[in-house]
């Protein structure tokens, strides 16, 4: 029987980021209280420092201003 794979909200996404990059959680003790990996808070967090830096994400975009300026492209 195979484990069905979970899926998470943008929203969660980007809390799960803001807990590293904004309150100084490392990424393991965020995985630890949310209770998922570490890789995927590892590319949350990269995506949001890069969105914020004014990159344009390949992927689904985090923060509300990347959301708002992907949907007028």
């Amino acid at each position: 029987m195979s484990k069905q794979r979970r899926s998470f909200s943008p929203e969660f996404k980007l809390d799960a980021a803001r807990l590293v990059v904004d309150q100084g959680y490392s990424i393991s003790e965020a995985a630890r209280s949310l209770d998922v990996g570490t890789t995927g808070i590892r590319r949350r967090v990269k995506q949001l420092v890069a969105e914020r830096g004014g990159e344009t994400p390949t992927s689904k975009a985090l923060t509300p201003e990347q959301q708002h300026s992907r949907m007028q492209l």
